[in-house]
């Protein structure tokens, strides 16, 4: 019998070995139980399984997470906004935008370091402060040293192809640093480029000095109630709330769907950001010579079919035509709408700015906070391509309100009007740059003044 207890162990030993039965006891008997099922430990190759995610309510839930964070940046700038642009009109413009630098500079060190939801939302939450000043104060700044058409629609061309710049290398640029070096590498590194930032601001701009501007602005309430600049702002808005409502659901999309590298999930966007880029930069200029409503108009629907297209994706090669679409007609309606808001209060307002790229930033982070939030939602309830259709048709919808844009009648054309019919005199009225002038009967225009 003692030669038996050596035999049994050795053969449960080669059973296990054999992956034919499960390493339970140390009896002959157990182990001519034979071939049972095999065992667990047995089933290796699963990792596809993790690149390919099934759980789809943690999915789901992440739709509403992450759209809730990408949202807080721009719910903040929202709020924030209205009360940059009228203290640009008493401070000027480069205290506001040094201290969006400062603010920035803090947000994306936080992001570096935080390592729960509450830490990176806060994060989030303070950059939409900093960018409300940026934005709003960069705007006005262009707007007010660039006072003919053309030349402020080249230089809002410029500056949206340096917020292009940003999208375009920033979702590869994160997704490849996170997957190959870490969450913290990517965010110290934008920090070194807001630092140069800050310095070139110093240097060129010179923020100590407060440069008030000469005449008192047109308020929010009265800009807010012209419609030419709310069919303008809600070009801006409905635009740029397609790609919010892509940011956060299209990753989760692809990787119920798609089974995507992590890479990946950031360079689907590559295709928008590189046409947004290129959009930006041929309308500035072309924009001018065909009419800023026709563009504007063409972007829009243009947005509307693209956006449709996207959840006729099967692959991420399948995303490339319809991702390039959204970006380039988004950078029509970008470099279309924002020399018109300039433009507007020239010709119906006083020709201060501050206010009416408060009013064009808040547009374009309303797109930013209801996309993702409510997109979130809405893909979580309905799914991903309703969500598509819904903003896709909002889009298209929209694009015959730009029509109204073509021709917008001038207060002072009103104004001359009536003094024509009073006054035997024939008189016109005019501002530039602040200053009035009237011209009558006997008015030389070659005479100096």
């Amino acid at each position: 019998m003692s030669p038996l207890s050596p035999s049994g162990t050795f053969q449960s030993i080669v059973s296990l070995y054999d992956n034919t039965t499960r390493l339970t006891g140390f009896s002959p008997q157990m182990s001519t139980a034979g071939p049972m099922t095999p065992a667990p430990t047995s089933v290796m190759p699963s990792q596809n399984k993790s690149d390919c995610p099934k759980t789809d309510d943690q999915l789901l839930n992440e739709n509403v997470k992450v759209g809730l964070l990408f949202a807080s940046k721009a719910t903040v700038q929202l709020i924030t906004n209205p009360f940059i642009g009228p203290l640009t009109n008493r401070i000027g413009y480069q205290i506001p935008m040094f201290a969006g630098f400062c603010i920035m500079f803090v947000s994306t060190i936080m992001f570096a370091f935080s390592s729960s939801y509450t830490l990176l939302f806060l994060a989030r939450s303070l950059q939409g402060v900093g960018s409300s000043c940026s934005s709003v104060a960069g705007m006005g700044m262009l707007a007010s040293v660039y006072t003919d058409d053309e030349e402020r629609g080249n230089a809002i061309g410029i500056a949206l192809g340096g917020l292009a710049m940003g999208v375009l290398v920033g979702p590869p640029f994160g997704s490849v640093m996170y997957e190959f070096v870490g969450k913290t590498a990517p965010f110290l590194i934008l920090a070194v480029l807001a630092v140069l930032d800050g310095a070139l601001q110093l240097f060129v701009l010179q923020p100590s000095k407060v440069d008030p501007e000469s005449q008192k602005g047109s308020s929010l309430i009265t800009l807010m109630k012209d419609p030419y600049i709310l069919i303008a702002a809600g070009s801006i808005c409905f635009a740029n709330m397609a790609i919010a409502m892509l940011e956060p659901a299209l990753p989760i999309w692809m990787m119920e769907t798609m089974c995507p590298r992590t890479w990946q999930l950031g360079a689907a966007f590559l295709p928008a950001s590189i046409s947004y880029l290129i959009g930006t930069n041929i309308f500035a200029v072309l924009a001018h010579k065909m009419g800023r409503w026709l563009c504007s108009l063409i972007g829009m629907l243009l947005v509307g079919i693209s956006i449709l297209c996207v959840p006729l994706a099967k692959d991420i090669y399948g995303l490339i035509v319809p991702n390039f679409g959204v970006g380039f007609a988004i950078g029509m309606v970008d470099s279309s709408m924002m020399p018109i808001m300039g433009y507007l209060v020239d010709l119906r307002h006083v020709s201060v700015y501050g206010s009416v790229y408060a009013i064009a930033d808040v547009a374009f982070c309303m797109g930013f906070a209801i996309g993702p939030s409510a997109g979130g939602a809405i893909a979580r309830s309905i799914g991903f391509p309703w969500l598509m259709t819904i903003i896709g048709v909002v889009d298209i919808l929209f694009a015959p309100l730009c029509f109204l844009l073509r021709n917008p009648p001038a207060n002072e054309e009103k104004m001359a009007i009536l003094m024509d019919s009073n006054c035997s005199m024939k008189t016109r009225s005019y501002s530039t740059q602040g200053s009035s002038y009237q011209m009558g009967e006997d008015f030389d225009p070659e005479s100096p003044e």
